[in-house]
């Protein structure tokens, strides 16, 4: 949330007296034919309306009438590593940060760098998930809407941060596994098929694809700036009015 600060109203009210005062001025001349009355009227005009002003703009930000805080949002991104997730969730990100909202963008990597000992066995990934669905229930606590990019590639996970957390927004983000092959930059997935990483998902170990995600990027055929686009419409639609 962003507070409306003493300067930044003493400054909208001075640049807004700028414009009226000139406009007084040429009024007064226009009616009396006298550019000194017109200066004096002006210039009583600016050091009133000014002080008046700041008054009248401190006193409504005390009065919450007419104030609608946004219900906040769980926005999860899912789907194969290297399916496009990240990505678009931070474009997503870019997009909404621009409008002022209170938001805050959740990564995989970086979660694990906090926590380095989580664990890739299926319990240990549900559980993670379970933590993050903590850590956004709080968030959402506090007035502050969430994008998360995460594989969470078992059903009992997604799952449960749908119980925990209200609001939800599932993307799958689809790719066929041959194309995120194509986007190994880190060459994780060829690791995998030599057995140098256990429980890498899509080569030995299971993704268990969404059956009600509310939205679905393919990114074999769709590109970063057009899925972001179709998922910053569907929150204006559902979550943003």
């Amino acid at each position: 949330m962003f507070k409306e600060t003493n300067i930044r109203s003493f400054a909208k009210g001075f640049s807004w007296r700028i414009i009226a005062t000139i406009t007084t001025i040429i009024i007064v001349y226009l009616f009396f034919g006298r550019l000194d009355l017109a200066i004096a009227a002006g210039a009583i005009e600016w050091i009133s309306k000014i002080f008046l002003f700041w008054i009248h703009e401190r006193v409504w930000i005390k009065i919450r009438w007419g104030k609608k805080r946004i219900t906040p949002f769980n926005l999860w991104m899912t789907g194969l590593p290297l399916s496009g997730k990240t990505s678009i969730a931070d474009k997503v990100f870019e997009k909404l940060n621009k409008k002022n909202l209170p938001i805050q963008r959740i990564d995989s990597k970086d979660v694990r760098l906090l926590i380095p000992d989580t664990g890739y066995s299926r319990n240990d990934r549900i559980n993670h998930i379970k933590r993050i669905g903590y850590l956004v229930k709080t968030l959402h606590s506090n007035y502050i809407s969430t994008i998360c990019s995460f594989v969470s590639p078992y059903r009992k996970a997604r799952k449960a941060v749908r119980e925990m957390v209200k609001n939800n927004v599932f993307v799958y983000v689809k790719a066929n596994i041959e194309t995120c092959k194509l986007r190994d930059y880190k060459g994780v997935y060829k690791k995998a098929i030599n057995g140098e990483i256990k429980n890498f998902t899509g080569i030995n170990d299971v993704f268990e694809e969404p059956q009600n995600a509310d939205i679905i990027i393919d990114t074999d055929l769709t590109n970063i700036d057009q899925a972001s686009e179709k998922i910053v419409n569907y929150l204006k639609k559902y979550h943003l009015k």
